[in-house]
């Protein structure tokens, strides 16, 4: 997970129980903003790595995959991943 996400989750529980100041409203925006960039990033890698599957160059879907693994790992602090 990364440091936006953590902060999110930060703000969404103040917003729980009281008003965000216009400061905290401009960092969710800022966070979900962020996210968007981060989720359409990790998309297209996921679509070439699917692309580079079916026309079966294992080179390149190796080469996709470690940059994949290289994102997904920006908020990795040795932590593992919940299996969900």
């Amino acid at each position: 997970m990364l440091a936006v996400h953590w902060r999110l989750a930060e703000l969404w529980t103040l917003q729980k129980s009281r008003e965000l100041t216009e400061e905290e409203e401009s960092e969710v925006s800022a966070c979900l903003h962020y996210n968007a960039i981060y989720a359409r990033k990790l998309a297209g890698l996921y679509n070439l790595s699917l692309t580079a599957s079916l026309t079966g160059d294992t080179q390149w879907q190796h080469e996709i995959c470690a940059q994949i693994d290289k994102l997904e790992s920006q908020g990795d602090f040795g932590w593992k991943k919940p299996s969900l």
